[in-house]
């Protein structure tokens, strides 16, 4: 059972389904979304799939900074896990998107990424004897952009883990230590980072954006509200021992690096604009709290998922 807390609100227990093997025969949206999710039809060239960026192994994450789209075309920012997203909208680190449905489409047609038009890719899929009778025996209709972004959604949906260290109260000393200190006054991580998933599902500016070095604008390019500027959408914390990069330009390779950050962000940012004010001042930690806070972190990664995190 996925256990979380969260200040005043109410637990809600998902059981954990990522069916990482293809089941035969397709009967169900997920299934069908499954399929399709690790298929280069919908790719311009037929050379990447959305697993292409979002790889099984390393909790639907990619490996590296800045995902290569099509023609090894740089896309523009990190690409984060898709795991445990569900109830979690609105999606992409700027919002854009809101609906897991919308969000699964979009990828699709970014011309940084698969850069297929969604029509040619529906055009594709009735074109394919296969998908055209998966379709008809799943939604009873030929494919279209709504129940493609259906299926997607649906094979995403099945992604939750809840069999963490945290979940199954097995946190060693160290990590509960860091657990204590991450709901803390001091640090203030749980403003930000609370419920089943560690995520508010709100918009911060943590100081990467100044402007000069650090230019992505984050939110503010979709409102246009001037306080949004730099902002970006505070990601989940559920398998982070694997899905590094880290930020949503990728900067960080390892959770310690990301901890030296939070501790006191003008290190790596002099001068930030519009940078949150509960981040205005170093936190100061010891060596044995960053540590501490580094395993109460991976303590949060699903056990399937350990071998690889050590």
């Amino acid at each position: 059972m996925k256990k979380w807390w969260v200040i005043g609100g109410l637990g809600l227990a998902i059981a954990f389904s990522s069916g990482f093997n293809t089941p035969s025969p397709i009967k169900t949206k997920a299934e069908l979304g499954k399929k399709l999710f690790f298929d280069p039809i919908l790719s311009k060239d037929h050379s990447i799939s959305c697993a292409s960026c979002h790889i099984p192994a390393f909790g639907f994450a990619d490996t590296v900074a800045i995902s290569l789209g099509v023609g090894a075309t740089p896309g523009t920012r990190n690409a984060p896990s898709i795991m445990n997203l569900r109830g979690h909208d609105p999606f992409f680190w700027d919002g854009r998107a809101a609906s897991l449905e919308e969000q699964a489409l979009m990828p699709i047609e970014n011309p940084v990424e698969m850069n297929l038009p969604i029509n040619e890719a529906i055009k594709r899929l009735n074109n394919s004897k296969a998908y055209k009778s998966l379709f008809l025996s799943v939604f009873k209709q030929l494919p279209s952009p709504k129940n493609l972004g259906l299926a997607l959604a649906a094979y995403q949906n099945t992604l939750e883990t809840d069999e963490s260290a945290f979940d199954l109260d097995e946190l060693s000393a160290s990590a509960e230590r860091g657990r204590q200190l991450f709901v803390s006054e001091k640090t203030k991580c749980f403003d930000c980072h609370n419920g089943p998933d560690f995520t508010n599902d709100d918009f911060k500016n943590i100081g990467l954006f100044d402007g000069v070095n650090f230019t992505d604008e984050g939110r503010y390019a979709i409102t246009k509200n001037k306080e949004d500027l730099g902002k970006f959408k505070t990601p989940g914390l559920r398998n982070i021992a694997v899905t590094a990069p880290y930020m949503h330009n990728g900067m960080f390779k390892t959770l310690e690096e990301v901890i030296d950050y939070y501790d006191n962000p003008y290190q790596f940012v002099p001068k930030p604009i519009n940078i949150d004010s509960t981040l205005k001042e170093p936190l100061k930690l010891t060596v044995e709290e960053k540590i501490d806070l580094v395993n109460f972190l991976k303590a949060l990664t699903d056990k399937q998922y350990l071998k690889k995190a050590n």
